[in-house]
Order: C-alpha cells, then sequence, then structure tokens
C-alpha cells in the first residue's frame, strides 16, 4: 500500500470511453485497476488495442478521500475503482 502522486493516467482506447463515462474505471475481469505514474507509460499502454486515449486521475484526491493505491514491484498504479468523479478527459 501507498500514497499516489496528485495525479495518474489510464491508457486506453475510444471505444471504452463511453462505458468509463458512465461507471469509472472498472478492474473487470482484473484483480485490480492499473494506472501508470507518466503519460508516455499510459500511451504505451492504450496503443496496444489502437490510438491511445490518455485519461488523467486525479489520485491524491482520492487517497483523501479513502481510497487504497497499491505500487506493484514493476511500477504499476493499482485500485480497486476509479469513480468517474476523479477522472479527467
Amino acid at each position: 500500500e501507498a500514497e499516489p502522486s496528485e495525479f495518474l493516467y489510464h491508457g486506453t482506447v475510444a471505444k471504452f470511453l463511453d462505458n468509463i463515462k458512465k461507471e469509472g474505471l472498472q478492474k473487470m475481469s482484473r484483480q485490480h485497476v492499473h494506472l501508470s505514474k507518466d503519460k508516455e507509460t499510459a500511451v504505451k499502454v492504450g496503443s496496444r488495442r489502437g490510438a491511445a486515449e490518455i485519461l488523467i486521475v486525479r489520485s491524491g484526491e482520492m487517497f483523501k478521500d479513502g481510497f487504497k493505491f497499491y505500487l506493484s514491484e514493476n511500477d504499476v498504479w493499482l485500485t480497486d475503482e476509479v469513480p468517474f468523479r476523479y477522472i479527467q478527459f
């Protein structure tokens, strides 16, 4: 468990944006939502499925509001969910 920086990033593709706007970021079949510490890494992750769309997550605000974050050994930030109100497009 760790305290994240003020902002983290999530790379995705356009076809998922409508769902994200309705439900936020959900872990779906994974154990956690995966977030990146910088935009460059998020672009690489999002580009695996097409043209990357980068979301900015207000992780510092989430942490202050009681959400837990974890930092993996390979520098991937993890959390259980990111409600829409913490996401900037």
